[in-house]
């Protein structure tokens, strides 16, 4: 396996873990805080949306598929 693909699939574990951590006290804290506990998901909300909308824009791009019509 190419180091950099080892380098990225840590990378990408790292991060997942970070965000995990993020919800989770991101929803410790809304439980904390009772009747806002809206307030506190806005961002988490946010974030999500632009992460959708990044692997939407991704995967519906065809210029990103130039490897797909090399004939082989």
């Amino acid at each position: 396996m190419p180091l950099n693909k080892l380098v990225l699939i840590a990378l990408m574990v790292m991060i997942a873990a970070g965000v995990n951590v993020w919800v989770g006290t991101m929803a410790a804290a809304a439980l904390q805080f009772g009747g806002r506990a809206w307030a506190i998901f806005i961002p988490a909300a946010l974030v999500a949306y632009v992460v959708w909308r990044v692997i939407a824009a991704r995967i519906g791009n065809a210029k990103d598929d130039h490897y797909d019509h090399i004939k082989k």
